[in-house]
């Protein structure tokens, strides 16, 4: 498969070992899960379908021997989406087998000064993601293998910093 005739899509249909995510907003809630956001703003329960696609996509990634985990760059005190995302998301997602961590700047400098979000397959190929000002998701462009090097090391970086997301939910959690 070209560079080219690769997508975000594709990738996660080919990837043979893992998926890597670094999240960087404190506010996707224009990208998706727009309903279940609402529901947890509103007080009312996780619905049962919640996340429904995504965790059976996760799980069969798992079940295969394919790792898919994420770290997220934030600082406190959390947005009420990060609170959505992190209490809801994370939660629900990790019963999948999806490993979470977190890089929490409040009291750090931030190792990954001007990198943005990114999707890293099998450290080796790089899919920026872009958004617009309020967090809508515009897309995400699969550059060359050859700078999957540079991605790598922004992984290893974040990583490097963060801590288990259940150990950080356990002490900063709400």
């Amino acid at each position: 498969m070209t560079t080219s005739s690769r997508t975000l899509g594709s990738l996660f249909d080919t990837f043979t070992r893992e998926a890597f995510r670094l999240e960087t907003l404190d506010d996707y809630s224009r990208s998706g899960s727009v309903d279940a956001y609402r529901a947890f703003q509103d007080g009312r329960d996780r619905p049962d379908a919640y996340n429904a696609d995504w965790l059976a996509e996760v799980k069969g990634h798992v079940d295969a021997g394919r790792r898919v985990y994420r770290v997220h760059v934030l600082t406190r005190p959390l947005t009420p989406y990060l609170r959505f995302e992190l209490g809801w998301g994370y939660v629900t997602n990790a019963t999948a087998g999806e490993e979470f961590f977190i890089l929490d700047l409040t009291d750090l400098p931030n190792p990954l000064v001007g990198v943005g979000d990114f999707w890293l397959f099998d450290s080796v190929t790089a899919t920026p993601m872009s958004y617009d000002p309020e967090g809508e998701f515009l897309g995400a462009a699969v550059l060359p293998d050859d700078r999957g090097p540079e991605y790598v090391a922004y992984r290893d970086a974040a990583l490097a910093h963060a801590v288990p997301f259940a150990d950080w939910w356990a002490e900063h959690g709400v």
